[in-house]
C-alpha cells in the first residue's frame, strides 16, 4: 500500500496521524463559514462539530474530509474540505485557510466543492454504491481503527467506471452548491434537510449520531 498525506491509495482507507493543528479545523470553520451564503450567517453563533466522513484520493495525495456542524439555530450544515500539502494554482477564491500540522507542517485546506479531487471522490462514491473511508489512527504500537462518526453510501452500482474529473465549475446557492464537472452535474447540500429531490438522480446518503434515518447528503446527474 501506497500512503502519501495520510491516506492509503488503492484501497478506501484513511490512515490518520496523531496530531495538533494551529489553528484547529473548528477555529478555521468559525472564521470561514459566516462568510458563505449558505450558512444564512447562522455559523456566526457558535457551532458543534457534529459529525464527519472521508473520502479516499486514490492518488494519496489530497486528504478529503466532510463535516457536518450544528450552528446555534439547529440546522445541520455539509461542509467538504481538502487538505493539501501545497497551495492550489488558481483556487485562492476557494481557500479557507491554512493550519499547521504538528506532523505534516503546513497544510491548505479547500472548500472541498471547488477541488477536482473531492468531485471526483464524490462522483465514484455514489456512481458505484460507495461508503465512507474506513478510517485508521496512527498509535505507537501501530494503527488503531477508528469508527467514522458519520455512515454514507451512494445509491450507485458496484464497479461502475467513473471518468477522471480534473476540472469544476461551482456555483453556490441559499441551501446546496452546484458543481459542473465534464458529464457530470453534482449538487452538494449545504442545509441538511433542505428542500431537495432525487427526482432519478443518483445519491449519497448519511446518518450519523442523532440520525438515524438517512439524510439526503448529495445529487448526481449524467
Amino acid at each position: 500500500m501506497h500512503r502519501v498525506d495520510g491516506t492509503v491509495a488503492s484501497v478506501v482507507v484513511a490512515l490518520i496521524h496523531r496530531a495538533r493543528l494551529t489553528p484547529t479545523k473548528a477555529e478555521l470553520l468559525a472564521a470561514w463559514l459566516p462568510s458563505r451564503a449558505w450558512s444564512g450567517g447562522a455559523a456566526a453563533a457558535p457551532f458543534e462539530l457534529l459529525a464527519a466522513y472521508r473520502f479516499d484520493d486514490p492518488a494519496g495525495e489530497v486528504g478529503i474530509e466532510t463535516h457536518l456542524v450544528r450552528t446555534a439555530r439547529g440546522q445541520v450544515l455539509q461542509v467538504p474540505l481538502t487538505y493539501r500539502g501545497a497551495r492550489r494554482d488558481g483556487a485562492d477564491a476557494a481557500l479557507v485557510g491554512t493550519t499547521e500540522h504538528s506532523h505534516l507542517g503546513r497544510r491548505w485546506v479547500y472548500d472541498g466543492c471547488a477541488d477536482p479531487v473531492y468531485a471526483a471522490a464524490l462522483a465514484a462514491t455514489v456512481l458505484a454504491g460507495g461508503r465512507q473511508a474506513d478510517e485508521w489512527v496512527e498509535t505507537d504500537g501501530g494503527h488503531e481503527r477508528r469508527e467514522a462518526t458519520a455512515q454514507v453510501a451512494g445509491t450507485g452500482t458496484p464497479a461502475t467506471a467513473v471518468p477522471a474529473i480534473d476540472s469544476v465549475a461551482v456555483e453556490d446557492g441559499p441551501t446546496a452548491t452546484t458543481v459542473e464537472a465534464p458529464g457530470y452535474r453534482l449538487v452538494v447540500l449545504r442545509e441538511i434537510g433542505a428542500d431537495a429531490s432525487p427526482d432519478g438522480a443518483e445519491c449519497l446518503t448519511g446518518s450519523w449520531a442523532g440520525r438515524d434515518e438517512p439524510a439526503l447528503l448529495a445529487l448526481l446527474r449524467r
